[in-house]
């Protein structure tokens, strides 16, 4: 079972913001990531729960930002409620879109996972359901994504089989670079992985 911590940064001006304490496994039905968020100035600040099923669609999704609160899974497309500091209002969404997404790194594991490219697979369209940042607003994005590289390296606990993925923003054409080794993610903009107890889980 990987834990460890993530750092979340602006991914323009790379000020930090987050940091993000997680710990994930796959499963008999899927995977899961639970992980808790810190501001800089040390006080909680959100939470993730992200449970897939084995093909990598979210089955349940419950995150807490700014006492704002979303619950979600995938049905009919995509369907979520959420709730107001308060917990006087709740408004209910459906997309027809294929998963959901946020600042998260468990969401890039989760939609590489979703669509299990290989390096000769050609980019793959994909739309997702965007929570942002401080009020879990939601927002549909449509990306592209490709598996450009796979490569293994050898490592103190073994050979550690690392992915890197393109993914393309398609209503920016904005390109970055994501490298996932397992349910870990190594490198992406705005996400810097500071530490690691235990290797990243394999899938089958």
């Amino acid at each position: 079972m990987p834990r460890g911590r993530y750092s979340l940064l602006d991914p323009h001006d790379h000020t930090p913001f987050a940091e993000e304490h997680f710990h994930c496994a796959p499963g008999p039905s899927g995977w899961r990531y639970v992980s808790q968020l810190t501001a800089p100035s040390g006080d909680h600040s959100g939470s993730v729960d992200l449970a897939l099923d084995d093909l990598g669609r979210p089955i349940r999704l419950e995150l807490h930002a700014g006492g704002w609160q979303v619950r979600g899974a995938a049905i009919d497309g995509v369907t979520w409620v959420r709730t107001d500091p308060a917990g006087t209002h709740a408004t209910e969404g459906n997309v027809r879109a294929h998963a959901f997404t946020g600042t998260s790194p468990a969401f890039l594991v989760a939609t590489a996972r979703l669509l299990r490219l290989t390096p000769s697979d050609s980019a793959t369209r994909v739309r997702l359901v965007a929570f942002t940042d401080p009020v879990l607003a939601p927002r549909t994005v449509d990306q592209s994504w490709a598996l450009v590289d796979r490569e293994t390296h050898a490592t103190d606990i073994g050979p550690l089989a690392v992915d890197e993925y393109q993914v393309t923003a398609l209503d920016t054409g904005e390109r970055h670079t994501v490298h996932i080794a397992g349910d870990v993610v190594l490198a992406a903009p705005g996400i810097e992985l500071e530490e690691l107890e235990s290797p990243p889980s394999t899938f089958s």
